[in-house]
C-alpha cells in the first residue's frame, strides 16, 4: 500500500500564488508517473499536471505558463507551484501516484485524500 499526503491548499486572492506538497510513503518500488488533479463542485476531475520519472511533463491547457510541477523522486516527493491564480483554479486538488511494489510487480494507481484551493476575486 501507498499513502499519499497533501499539503499546501488554502485561501488566496486571485493572481497570488500557492504551493502543494504530496509526499508518497509505503511499500513504493517505483512511482511514474506522479501528479496532481483537481475537482471543482459539480464537475469531473481533471487533470491538472504531472511529471514521469524521466522528466516529462503534461499540463491542463488552462494552468499552462502559471503552475508548475516539479519532483523529487529520491523523496518520493511532489510539488505544485501555482501562480497567477485565478477564481476558476478554485477546487479540490488530489495528488495522484502510479506506484508498484517491486520490478515485476503491477502497477496500481493511489490517490491522496485531496486539499482544498480556493481562490477570491
Amino acid at each position: 500500500q501507498v499513502q499519499l499526503v497533501e499539503s499546501g491548499g488554502g485561501l488566496v486572492q486571485a493572481g497570488g500564488s500557492l504551493r502543494l506538497s504530496c509526499v508518497a510513503s509505503g511499500s513504493i518500488f517505483s512511482i511514474n508517473p506522479m501528479g496532481w488533479y483537481r475537482q471543482a463542485p459539480g464537475k469531473q476531475r481533471e487533470l491538472v499536471a504531472v511529471k514521469t520519472s524521466a522528466g516529462s511533463t503534461n499540463y491542463a491547457d488552462s494552468v499552462k505558463g502559471r503552475f508548475t510541477i516539479s519532483r523529487d523522486s529520491a523523496k518520493n516527493t511532489v510539488y505544485l507551484q501555482m501562480n497567477s491564480l485565478k477564481p476558476e483554479d478554485t477546487a479540490v486538488y488530489y495528488c495522484n501516484a502510479v506506484s508498484r511494489q517491486g520490478p515485476l510487480a503491477t502497477w496500481n494507481v493511489y490517490w491522496g485524500q485531496g486539499t482544498q484551493v480556493t481562490v477570491s476575486s
